[in-house]
């Protein structure tokens, strides 16, 4: 059923429950607001009932997709449920009545906890020190190369390049030009890794560093990672892990045992925190002791012996760490999302270390269910097992016109969110498809029959994969113009 808008529903008389009179004084409108602002003309707006208005808006919000609400298979993204108890604990009144200004000695409770979730992520991480400043994965990068630009010039020469495999994220070229940065791009090879060969070829006196996903965007772990790690410092210069995909390796294997300089975490992605829309985020970096004197500041910090401090500052056993000639300053107004870092550390205390391994091996199984079920039917380009992750193409279906975005429109007919798709580039019409670890094998199973399904529409009847989705409230747009061309529609008429 299409619904109607909140003007179709209008009728004449209708109104919510009136408001309690006033007991303040009372001031005209055109005093509050300057004239040219006021509506003179109430004749447009809707007439509704509230029991009227409370079912539309809640009949709307069942058409949103969500994790609370079904399968999101959005690959790169993990995608996972956030339990509620995060929630909850984000919003106890002793976070929430915080102020980012008040005395440290006041704030004890919250930055124990930052301190805390901090010592956490190094663990996980197998690096040292750690900024949770950042908001967001980009912004985790960004701040990465700052802080590697920062020690190249403290040692005499910024450098000039940053290396970047084909498959990397959009976002790590990006970071590395607004650092000042030239990106050079490093070829994969047949089997979807990074080719040694090409990053030996681009290896010199100039690189900065390595931007490096592992697992990268295929969902393949980077079996040589040590071995491009050591060409990489071999020259003098760092590796950055994008850590978008750190939900296939946390409690598995660590970063920093690898040769990993830098990293940056998605409190958002792996950590069970709201994502996206519902976000905000977090994208904390962690380093090696040599990066530590760049960390933005202030960097929050654990007192050893509290009577060495100003007398003050006695009683303070967590204290901010402002005294950082070396910082880049900071890169987010206080501490960063604080919230966020509430939710992110709920999630690591309520799973304990075997439970954030088994989140990770849990996480590896799916992907690799998906992967072997819809095998042949799907064109897998790169076979080896995945972690995370997985990427199919759809190229097998160009002979019936059918492309990757019709078969992702139509799994919206059958109520699924539809997984990433056009990425990684190296893999043309890419599917790309994260279960993460907190999908059951029945919800598995009904997705790989529904792209069974969209399968063998193709083959039989493709005109309806083509036209796609057939049975939502809004079918198929012709996505370039409604970008160019957007309808503003108010009452009817469209602008």
């Amino acid at each position: 059923m299409i619904e109607k808008s909140i003007f179709e529903l209008s009728s004449a008389g209708r109104k919510g429950h009136p408001l309690p009179a006033c007991d303040v004084p009372v001031k005209a409108v055109n005093q509050l607001i300057p004239e040219k602002y006021i509506r003179s003309d109430l004749s447009g707006l809707p007439q509704v009932s509230e029991i009227d208005v409370m079912r539309h808006f809640v009949r709307l919000s069942t058409l949103n997709h969500h994790v609370d609400k079904g399968f999101y298979p959005l690959g790169s993204c993990t995608m996972k449920y956030n339990p509620k108890i995060n929630e909850d604990m984000s919003r106890l009144p002793g976070f929430t009545g915080l102020h980012p200004l008040q005395d440290e000695a006041d704030m004890q409770g919250a930055l124990r906890l930052m301190n805390e979730l901090g010592d956490q992520l190094c663990r996980i991480a197998g690096l040292e020190a750690i900024s949770l400043q950042p908001v967001a994965g980009a912004h985790g990068e960004l701040t990465a190369l700052m802080m590697i630009r920062a020690y190249h010039v403290k040692n005499g020469n910024p450098r000039s390049k940053i290396l970047i495999p084909d498959s990397a994220h959009g976002t790590n070229p990006a970071s590395a030009t607004l650092c000042g940065y030239r990106s050079v791009q490093i070829k994969s090879n047949a089997q979807g890794l990074l080719d040694p060969e090409d990053l030996k070829a681009h290896l010199d006196g100039e690189v900065a560093a390595l931007m490096l996903t592992n697992p990268n965007t295929l969902g393949i772990f980077e079996k040589d990672i040590c071995t491009l790690t050591k060409m990489v410092h071999d020259v003098g210069g760092l590796v950055f892990m994008d850590g978008a995909n750190l939900n296939a390796l946390m409690g598995i294997v660590r970063p920093g045992d690898m040769g990993i300089d830098a990293m940056h975490f998605n409190l958002h992605k792996t950590f069970a925190t709201p994502h996206g829309g519902g976000g905000p985020g977090g994208g904390g970096v962690a380093v090696k002791k040599m990066l530590e004197p760049f960390l933005p500041t202030p960097v929050i910090k654990g007192r050893q012996d509290p009577q060495e401090s100003e007398k003050w500052l006695k009683d303070v056993e967590y204290y901010l760490d402002h005294n950082r000639p070396e910082s880049i300053g900071k890169v987010h107004s206080f501490f960063g999302n604080f919230l966020v870092m509430v939710k992110a550390y709920t999630y690591l205390r309520m799973l304990g270390p075997d439970g954030v391994r088994a989140a990770s091996e849990n996480a590896i199984i799916n992907a690799n269910y998906i992967m072997r079920s819809l095998e042949g039917i799907y064109d897998l380009p790169y076979k080896a097992h995945c972690k995370h992750e997985c990427v199919f193409s759809g190229v097998k279906f160009r002979d019936q016109g059918v492309k990757t975005l019709d078969i992702a429109k139509r799994l919206l007919d059958y109520g699924y969110h539809a997984p990433t798709i056009y990425f990684p580039l190296i893999v043309p019409e890419a599917i790309m498809i994260e279960p993460t670890e907190t999908e059951s094998k029945e919800t598995l199973d009904a997705f790989i029959a529904t792209m069974k399904k969209i399968a063998e529409e193709i083959e039989k009847t493709p005109e309806i994969v083509k036209s796609a989705p057939n049975n939502t409230p809004i079918g198929r747009l012709d996505d370039v113009k409604a970008v160019k061309e957007p309808k503003l529609c108010y009452r009817g008429e469209c602008l």
